[in-house]
């Protein structure tokens, strides 16, 4: 039921033509103008927030995704592709690299260094940045090789084989050790070439990336072959290989030290740390040696050897106070600088390692045992037949004589074979005893012991037992054959008379500077009294004969100013290559000032084939030089003093 309403229904107005503006009402004069309606204002906008549910949705679904592509990665390393990225891992953990210590310097007796080091590269390379999975090429290994074989000057093959080696695994392989900076640098350049053609072509290949270096040392020697037989020298592995730099190799090395530091693809990583043992360098040793005298002996022995095509000679010179020496010289030599020009029989030191039968240069040690036994006196009186018959032999002196009338100062002279086996014959009531006597005067003489050096390969000679004397060897050791001796004891034997009869020890070794700059002196040598000083200033008397008297055997080692006492020596040869007699053993040793001795020389040459083979001929000139050379270099003035011109012949 619709409710109906009593009021009336408002009038529709039923719209006119629009009247003009002109024609509208105005106000009339002084009323008040009616105020029109204000225009309705527009109701201000609203903005209504949307739910905020979808929004959360699409950040959760967002985050959701993240999570899942990282774990997805997650399992990708850890499980689908651990190997691959374990290998990646590889090329960038810690290794470790030696450091190698510098070597210290040889040097002689005023400083001067016979060896240093200079810096050197060890060349290396990683064997696994040349396998195929690294270089993207099958024969890496060889691209690497053909370059770097003309560099190193090796074999291709030997550089392949390192380059791939039997263990896939190995990360360090050493190409060529102690290499001038002058080769590295090559390489470098090498390298750097082909990595800057890489980058511009993709084709080409760094087949040299895993090749780099370690910095090290080289072992230089700046005077040649300038004592190259005490020195010795240092083989690929940086060890002494003879002489002073294999005796003293653990003083001179030093210690090395080690480095282990992270690496990426054989390169170490400045920021990823390292852990470091320094090396500790090698002390340097001060040789006895005069590195002057030392020329002059080398090259006096040098030119006589080749002027009498010998097969070898050396040369020794030692202070006759001290012991020390000044000089060992060897001819042939070789440059330690090169052994691959040195021949291996000229390898080593053949003063220290030659066994050799001295001849009459041993008969000073005969005369010295007569004396000290009382058995004779200088002016004796020795009857010297042309030939003497004993034992098994029928024995004579170099040259066929009448009968001679010699005092024993005279046999020492003319160096006769017969006169010294008579006198030796003195030293006991029967051959065995005497045999005895002498064995050990030569045993008190260093012979058949070592020398004190400690080189290596030295050689004691050869001394048997009186014992073990054959029926010649009875009467041949006493003037010097059927026993070994090396060059160094013959010195030693005349720097004992020439010290009063005191035997010291020979030293090469000074003393070592550690890297403190600290210098420890070398042990003090032993002294041992062989003989007593009457009985050396006697010999050293007797020995004065042999130069300055004219039958003597020695007037070539006459030097002006100079009292000098020296003996002759003459020996038949054992040739080492046969083991039989062939051809002569020349030498001469003495001392000078005679009266006052400060320098023994003591020469020898092996089997002289030109010109003359007495030892008085070809060793007594160079006695002469190097004795007159180290006597103005030591500065030793003459004495003034008259010798004593004993008598060399008796008339009967």
């Amino acid at each position: 039921m619709t409710e109906v309403s009593d009021r009336e229904p408002p009038r529709r107005r039923v719209p006119g033509p629009a009247r003009p503006a002109s024609a509208q009402r105005r106000p009339r004069p002084g009323t008040r103008p009616v105020r029109r309606p204000a225009a309705a204002r527009p109701a201000p906008r609203v903005i209504r927030l949307g739910s905020p549910r979808p929004r959360l949705r699409l950040v959760g679904l967002a985050l959701a995704l993240v999570m899942i592509a990282f774990v997805v990665r997650l399992l990708q390393v850890q499980a689908v592709d651990a190997g691959t990225y374990a290998a990646k891992a590889e090329q960038n953990r810690y290794v470790g690299q030696i450091l190698a210590a510098e070597r210290g310097e040889i040097t002689d007796r005023s400083g001067v260094a016979l060896a240093s080091s200079e810096d050197a590269y060890d060349i290396t390379a990683d064997p696994t940045m040349f396998a195929p999975g690294q270089l993207k090429v099958q024969d890496g290994p060889e691209q690497a090789a053909a370059l770097l074989a003309p560099i190193l000057g090796q074999e291709q093959a030997a550089l392949v084989k390192k380059l791939r080696p039997a263990n896939a695994n190995a990360r360090y392989a050493k190409l060529a050790g102690r290499q001038t900076p002058q080769v590295w640098k090559q390489i470098k350049d090498l390298k750097s070439a082909l990595a800057t053609k890489a980058e511009s072509d993709p084709a080409t290949v760094n087949v040299l990336a895993g090749v780099f270096s370690v910095p090290s040392s080289k072992r230089v020697y700046p005077n040649g072959e300038l004592a190259a037989g005490i020195l010795g020298w240092v083989n690929a592995e940086g060890k002494g290989g003879g002489g002073v730099e294999q005796q003293l190799n653990t003083t001179l090395a030093g210690k090395d030290g080690k480095i282990r530091y992270a690496q990426s693809g054989g390169r170490q990583v400045p920021t990823a740390g390292s852990n470091e043992t320094p090396a500790v360098p090698g002390s340097d040793v001060e040789l006895t040696i005069d590195r002057d005298i030392q020329w002059a002996a080398q090259n006096a022995i040098t030119e006589q050897v080749k002027e009498s095509r010998a097969d070898r000679g050396y040369v020794i010179v030692q202070d006759t106070r001290t012991g020390e020496i000044l000089a060992l010289a060897n001819s042939p030599g070789f440059d330690p600088n090169d052994l691959s020009k040195a021949s291996s029989e000229a390898l080593g030191n053949a003063a220290l390692q030659d066994a050799f039968e001295p001849g009459s240069t041993a008969k000073v040690m005969s005369m010295a045992a007569v004396l000290e036994e009382n058995a004779a006196t200088p002016l004796t009186h020795v009857t010297v037949p042309n030939r003497l018959h004993r034992g098994d032999r029928l024995f004579q002196d170099d040259i066929d004589h009448a009968t001679w009338y010699l005092t024993l100062n005279g046999v020492l002279a003319k160096s006769s074979n017969i006169g010294t086996i008579l006198a030796t014959g003195q030293l006991g009531k029967t051959q065995a005893q005497a045999n005895q006597t002498l064995y050990s005067y030569l045993r008190r003489f260093g012979i058949g012991s070592d020398t004190g050096l400690g080189f290596p390969g030295e050689t004691k000679g050869i001394l048997a037992a009186p014992g073990d004397w054959s029926t010649s060897q009875q009467y041949t050791i006493p003037f010097g054959q059927g026993v070994s001796i090396n060059a160094l004891q013959a010195a030693s034997v005349y720097s004992t008379i020439a010290n009063g009869g005191v035997r010291v020890e020979p030293s090469l070794v000074r003393g070592t500077k550690g890297p403190d700059g600290r210098f420890t002196p070398a042990e003090a040598p032993r002294k041992t009294r062989v003989v007593s000083q009457k009985t050396a200033k006697s010999l050293a008397q007797m020995l004065e004969s042999v130069v300055d008297d004219e039958e003597g055997t020695g007037t070539k080692a006459r030097i002006p100013g100079y009292r000098v006492a020296g003996k002759t020596g003459t020996a038949n040869r054992v040739d080492p290559a046969t083991g039989r007699y062939h051809g002569y053993t020349s030498s001469f040793a003495g001392f000078a000032p005679a009266d006052k001795p400060r320098v023994t020389v003591y020469c020898a040459i092996q089997n002289a084939t030109a010109g003359s083979y007495f030892g008085g001929q070809i060793c007594g000139p160079i006695f002469k030089k190097v004795m007159e050379f180290s006597l103005k270099t030591l500065q030793v003035p003459p004495t003034g003093g008259k010798p004593a011109n004993l008598p060399v012949s008796f008339a009967p």
